[in-house]
């Protein structure tokens, strides 16, 4: 595995940690309290290497691996992931910590990595597919306790976003939209500026890589969900991971359930919601509307 991006740092973390999970759960049988105990150490630490959010060390992955009986091969594997996930490297939105949230800039590190999304929105289009000064009105709103200076931090990151992930990268990411009639309708930052958002919907629809579904209001409560939700998959052996909004931000989401549970919804979702061409004259009969 290579080394030279923040993604492969990210990436071996979490491949590291579900490497780990199946030695000591699948093949061992053992819970985290009976390794931690046999270590001397505590559990909860094991569970954040597990669960990729704490870097495992060379001195644990040692213990580890002499525990869990690891073969020489497997063993060259192993301190080959570890070593990629403590590698240290400033990631490109690192400029901008004084004005992302931790669970923001936790979005951000799984939207770099991640090969595709699914994501259901209500209200707002997502982030992705925004242009500029739709997410100035959207980021001058929700948050208004900021400075003029920190909302273009924010906007900036937005923008960034989409360069690196959609728009200027040779492996952009796979995106499938659902998303309701409400979140094309409500004029975000003014008629003019909703116009061009709509405009900006059908140019970048034509991407192979986007694909929009929106959910018409005859749907009614099959469309109405409390709140937006991504969920997003990566390359190789690594597992899925969540993100839930709400007003306090974005809740992270791993749990095998909550996932299935997640996956399940937006399946549901898609299948109520338009077709793909459907959808785009539904965006092309609104922008109309605001001529």
């Amino acid at each position: 595995m290579a080394t030279n991006n923040t993604s492969t740092v990210l990436m071996s973390r979490i491949a590291l940690g579900r490497a780990l999970r199946r030695l000591r759960d699948e093949e061992h049988g053992l819970k985290l309290t009976e390794v931690a105990k046999k270590l001397g150490c505590d559990d909860s630490m094991l569970s954040r290497i597990e669960n990729g959010k704490r870097a495992c060390s060379q001195e644990m992955l040692g213990k580890l691996m002499d525990l869990f009986q690891v073969s020489a091969e497997q063993r060259e594997e192993l301190a080959r992931l570890q070593a990629d996930s403590n590698e240290r490297r400033s990631p490109w939105w690192a400029p901008y910590r004084d004005v992302i949230s931790s669970s923001y800039e936790q979005n951000i590190s799984f939207e770099n990595a991640a090969q595709s999304v699914r994501e259901y929105q209500l209200a707002l289009l997502p982030g992705l597919l925004q242009t500029e000064e739709y997410a100035r009105a959207v980021t001058s709103v929700g948050f208004a306790s900021l400075g003029p200076d920190q909302i273009d931090g924010l906007v900036e990151v937005r923008l960034m976003r989409q360069r690196k992930r959609l728009l200027e990268t040779e492996t952009p990411l796979q995106c499938h939209y659902v998303i309701t009639q409400a979140a094309l309708e409500f004029e975000v930052g003014g008629r003019a500026v909703h116009r061009q958002q709509l405009d900006h919907l059908l140019g970048i629809t034509d991407r192979p890589e986007v694909k929009v579904q929106v959910i018409p209001y005859e749907k009614g409560e099959e469309g109405c969900q409390i709140a937006g939700f991504r969920v997003y998959e990566f390359p190789g052996d690594v597992p899925e991971v969540a993100f839930s909004e709400s007003v306090a931000g974005s809740v992270p989401i791993d749990d095998p359930r909550d996932l299935r549970r997640l996956n399940r919804l937006f399946r549901a979702l898609a299948s109520t919601a338009l077709g793909p061409d459907a959808s785009r004259d539904l965006v092309a009969r609104i922008k109309d509307r605001k001529e």
